[in-house]
């Protein structure tokens, strides 16, 4: 059965750094956040590894996951929030304490997502696939990002519904800050294969697809196990994000997955806007989307709210979702089912 963690206010939030820390330039942007969630009611209890970046980590893995250890372990901490992603979270997870772990949300993206998507198959605790601290530091944010806290309260046999954005980021500006941090410039648009519209209906899993695909053929990517264990068969929604593949790179990958088994009682498979979808000749992610829609026929969402072209709904691994999608826009109804 899934486990869901439950917050509420004034809950502590633990900052650490399971991939990289901030550099030291950057210090004030981390300032600003932790701040920014104490204004919002929080208690904040930051680590030593947020402070430190060094040979693209944070500090070395043991240090990481020692710290990290300790906070899944306080039951006066309700929240694991990290600032960002980064590049070598993967090298820690054999010194996590997989067993001590409390149930508490842990919430971030991109490099982050191999430790959601490790503890959601590991223990059966539902984590969660949104915004990360740093990105929380603006006045205020844009609605589809503020939903991580209506979300992240939402109760076991509860359910929340979140809507596809308005507006999208296409680039960085960090010359011109905005109060809510991103500059949402371009229209939003969900697409669809085979057909428009889609239903959708399965269990949450996913993250960023550059990284969660070295999870396959280790310990802590069995989904066919967890699919067995701990929801009893039901379907798959997979959701992923690009960060840096290139679209035959995707290509090679997605079919990986296949060949691996993590389609296996698939309902359908989300994929999030990239700024990485480089064709190679000719081909492009599109295709890669249409072959797999095609190999597996099960209908594909692209364009999404998800991952590093913000802003991004909060997917919560484990939970029980009805995607709608269709001309140009989507809804996600995620329902805390055990």
């Amino acid at each position: 059965m899934i486990r869901y963690p439950l917050l509420e206010e004034g809950t502590a939030i633990g900052v650490t750094a399971p991939s990289s820390g901030v550099p030291k330039d950057l210090h004030e942007l981390l300032r600003q956040s932790c701040a920014r969630m104490e204004r919002e009611g929080f208690r904040v209890f930051c680590g030593e590894t947020p402070w430190i970046q060094r040979k693209a980590k944070s500090a070395p893995a043991r240090v990481r996951a020692a710290e990290l250890n300790a906070m899944m372990s306080d039951d006066g901490i309700g929240l694991i929030l990290p600032p960002w992603g980064g590049e070598l979270l993967i090298e820690m997870l054999e010194f996590m304490d997989w067993d001590g772990m409390k149930s508490k949300w842990v919430l971030g993206y991109s490099d982050t997502s191999a430790l959601l998507l490790a503890i959601t198959l590991r223990t059966g605790i539902a984590t969660a696939h949104g915004t990360n601290l740093i990105d929380l530091r603006g006045e205020h944010s844009d609605p589809t990002t503020a939903m991580w806290r209506a979300v992240l309260s939402t109760k076991t046999g509860e359910s929340v519904l979140q809507r596809s954005s308005v507006r999208y980021q296409k680039e960085w500006d960090h010359a011109n800050p905005s109060p809510c941090v991103f500059h949402l410039t371009e229209p939003t648009e969900w697409k669809t294969l085979p057909c428009d519209p889609v239903l959708i209906k399965g269990r949450l899993l996913g993250g960023c697809i550059d990284i969660i695909r070295h999870l396959i053929g280790t310990l802590y990517g069995d989904v066919r196990l967890f699919q067995k264990q701990m929801i009893h068969n039901e379907p798959i929604i997979w959701y992923f994000e690009n960060c840096e593949l290139s679209s035959t790179d995707l290509r090679r990958s997605l079919v990986q997955m296949r060949l691996a088994g993590w389609f296996e009682h698939c309902a359908g498979i989300l994929f999030g806007r990239s700024g990485a979808n480089r064709a190679v000749e000719d081909y492009t992610e599109e295709d890669a989307y249409r072959e797999l829609s095609e190999e597996l026929g099960l209908p594909i969402v692209y364009d999404i709210d998800c991952g590093h072209v913000p802003p991004q709904i909060t997917f919560v691994n484990g939970a029980h979702a009805e995607v709608e999608a269709g001309g140009g826009s989507g809804t996600i109804v995620q329902t805390f089912n055990t």
